[in-house]
Formats: structure tokens, C-alpha cells, sequence
């Protein structure tokens, strides 16, 4: 019996809500560990490697399930597709962390910012420091943050896409 073809938004709902939902995990763990609001490099590199590798494998999955055909609009519009159902979910994760879970996750991530800008830059002032942080601030709120979720995985999940596309597509004979 012939495999039925997927459908590329099909792909991007499944694997879409994989990343959303260890997206989501990977949040709580920070947040249980006290981690969530320092933005540090490792945890960056961690949530990094899970859009990538989750994104390659649903456009490599469609490809097979595709009986190993996969075009470059059809490997977009699943990566693209993932990053956002994924980005959309955790965008509403932040918002709920933001506004109910932790308050205060705000001026938390301002404090540890600007602890971190006194440590590594000594010679800077404090007053300084506190206008970057309030100039910071203004751009902070929990549906800014949100937004910039979305974009920046809609930006990065078309770039790996884009890349995985050109090294996994295979088109059909006429």
C-alpha cells in the first residue's frame, strides 16, 4: 500500500507542538531552579539546539514521509511552520510566567542585568547603569517579550529551514 502524503502544516502542528511543549518543560525547570530570568549563554545554546534539532527533523521527517521528496517551498512552509506554532506556545508560557507565576520576573532580570554591567564594566556609573536599565524597561512588558518570541523564532526557524531545504531537497521525476 502507497503512503499518503502529509501535508506540510500537518508536520509543522506535530513537531510545532513538541518544541512548544519542551519549550514550555525547559521554561518550568529554569523556573524551578531559580534560572529563568539571568539569560544565561548555556541555557541560550540549549533552547537553541532544540529549535534546530527539532526543526530538521519534522522537515526530515516529511521528506520521508514523502516518499523521500521534499521541495524548498515544502520544507519552508514546515520549518517556518514549527517555529511558529512553537514561538506561539511559549510566547503564552511568558505571558502566564510573567503576569501570574512570577510578578516580579521583571525587575529580577533588571537587577541581575545591571549587577552583571557593574561586574563587567567597573568604570561605568550606576547612574548610567540605571538610565540603560530604565531605557531597558520601557521595552519589557510581557506582550513585548512575547513578540519578540515570535519574531525571533519566525526569523531563525526560515534561516534553518532555509539551510536544511537546501542540503535535504529532492524532487520528483516527471
Amino acid at each position: 500500500m502507497e503512503k499518503q502524503n502529509f501535508t506540510p502544516a500537518k508536520t509543522a502542528l506535530n513537531f510545532g507542538l513538541l518544541l512548544g511543549g519542551i519549550s514550555v518543560i525547559f521554561g518550568v525547570m529554569l523556573y524551578v531552579l531559580d534560572m529563568h530570568y539571568q539569560n544565561d549563554t548555556s541555557t541560550s545554546l540549549i533552547s537553541y539546539a532544540f529549535l534546530i534539532g527539532i526543526i530538521v527533523w519534522g522537515i526530515i521527517h516529511f521528506r520521508k514521509e514523502n516518499n523521500g521528496y521534499l521541495t524548498l517551498s515544502n520544507a519552508l512552509k514546515t520549518g517556518v511552520g514549527i517555529a511558529l506554532i512553537s514561538s506561539i506556545i511559549t510566547a503564552i508560557y511568558v505571558i502566564i510566567l510573567i503576569n501570574f507565576i512570577d510578578p516580579e520576573f521583571i525587575d529580577k532580570s533588571m537587577e541581575f542585568q545591571k549587577q552583571k554591567m557593574l561586574q563587567e564594566n567597573p568604570e561605568i556609573s550606576v547612574e548610567n547603569v540605571n538610565k540603560m536599565i530604565d531605557m531597558q524597561k520601557e521595552f519589557s512588558g510581557p506582550f513585548i517579550i512575547a513578540g519578540f518570541i515570535i519574531i525571533f523564532n519566525l526569523f531563525f526557524g526560515f534561516i534553518i529551514s532555509l539551510i536544511s531545504a537546501l542540503i535535504l531537497k529532492k524532487s520528483q521525476p516527471e
